[in-house]
């Protein structure tokens, strides 16, 4: 199955929705069959329109945000000793120094090598 078909099989039950409410807006407020249809068509169109902004979320094998992370460098906002914060990416994340490291002073730089559930295994960035 194509990504793209797995994106239209997750829209079949909106676009469901969709003709059922217009159904019954159509019937029960005497909304104009011509308006129905193209409510129905401006809907089942965003869900085109935004398929390439969405596309990278339907791939199969997917890294998740934490996958994305490993490797990258950031600063540590406190002192990981053995824990504390880290800033990557401008977020911040709950982050652990190595095993074996020494901890990892404030304001250093680190590098991602590893996750742990939402925590972060960082150690002292090299090129520091």
């Amino acid at each position: 199955m194509t990504v793209f078909q797995r994106y239209l099989l997750i829209q079949i039950p909106g676009w469901i929705l969709a003709v059922i409410i217009l159904s019954a807006v159509h019937r029960w407020m005497n909304l104009p069959l011509w308006v129905a249809v193209g409510l129905f068509a401006v809907y089942v169109g965003k869900d085109f329109v935004l398929y390439p902004f969405l596309r990278r979320a339907y791939e199969p094998g997917g890294k998740t945000i934490l996958e994305q992370l490993v490797g990258e460098a950031g600063v540590a906002t406190q002192q990981l000793d053995p824990d504390g914060y880290v800033r990557v990416r401008g977020e911040l994340w709950h982050a652990e120094a190595a095993p074996g490291m020494q901890p990892v002073p404030q304001g250093s730089r680190i590098r991602v090598e590893s996750a742990r559930g939402m925590t972060l295994i960082v150690t002292p960035d090299r090129e520091d």
